[in-house]
């Protein structure tokens, strides 16, 4: 099977594998970690990050935006005009019309506010934003998401930060074989091993921030989710071989003596 290219409204990108900015100990860690990573597309917390102060350190002095893409997002919004407005600032900054949408349900559990998060793809898409939304792992909404006019589905594996890896893989499948956008698995991988199993089910690419930024060794992790990307894709596009119950020989039987 050829590999179809990864692409996200319309736009080309050669890594699958997106990385967030925040977490870090310091830009130039974070830098340092997307490059190891090969990522293209890094997400940035609109309401949190310097991206306009020339006189304070900006992620834009170490990370260029001419050759990563950046991708607004809207952590730390709890309903839909609060997300609305930070995505509005993001455009009149930075002319961005690609964006994450993230609207949270509260503070503990950070999980997205469903209500909220359709009523804001709606009314951002009608704008002209190309929305990218964070969703619970729920195959009805996701596909209530795309009738709305999202341009990729990301639903999460587990709580944002949480490191538990996919936690619902049967939704997730479901999700992949109803939905024509790109599937993009969004908060709670861990370690490789879980952006691995990620590709394997068929997923477009995985998004990771806590994952990286937190671990011992960011830019070694970072590396390590690039390799794993790569090789859960590769296994996906091979086709697995169809499980069983009963051990099979792997020589055949004809001819033994």
């Amino acid at each position: 099977m050829f590999d179809k290219k990864f692409k996200i409204a319309n736009k080309n990108f050669k890594s699958r594998l997106i990385v967030g900015t925040g977490k870090y100990k310091s830009f130039k860690e974070c830098a340092n970690a997307i490059k190891a990573s090969g990522a293209d597309i890094v997400t940035v917390a609109v309401r949190r990050v310097n991206i306009s102060d020339k006189n304070k350190a900006r992620l834009m002095d170490y990370i260029d935006p001419k050759k990563i893409t950046y991708l607004p997002n809207t952590a730390g919004c709890f309903n839909a005009e609060d997300a609305i407005r930070t995505l509005r600032l993001a455009r009149e900054i930075g002319g961005w019309k690609l964006v994450k949408l993230e609207v949270l349900g509260d503070k503990k559990n950070l999980f997205p506010e469903m209500i909220e998060t359709l009523r804001s793809t709606e009314l951002l898409t009608k704008e002209g934003f190309k929305v990218m939304v964070y969703c619970n792992d729920d195959p009805l909404m996701a596909k209530r998401l795309e009738n709305s006019g999202a341009v990729a589905i990301m639903p999460l594996a587990a709580p944002i930060g949480s490191g538990l890896g996919i936690q619902n893989k049967v939704n997730i499948k479901i999700i992949r074989k109803q939905t024509k956008l790109p599937l993009i698995i969004d908060a709670g991988l861990g370690q490789a091993s879980d952006a691995n199993v990620a590709m394997e089910l068929g997923c477009d690419g995985v998004l990771i921030n806590t994952a990286i930024a937190k671990a011992k060794n960011p830019i070694q992790m970072a590396e390590a989710m690039k390799f794993a990307v790569i090789s859960g894709r590769k296994s996906f596009l091979s086709g697995r071989i169809k499980p069983s119950l009963f051990g099979s020989a792997s020589t055949s039987n004809i001819g033994i003596i």
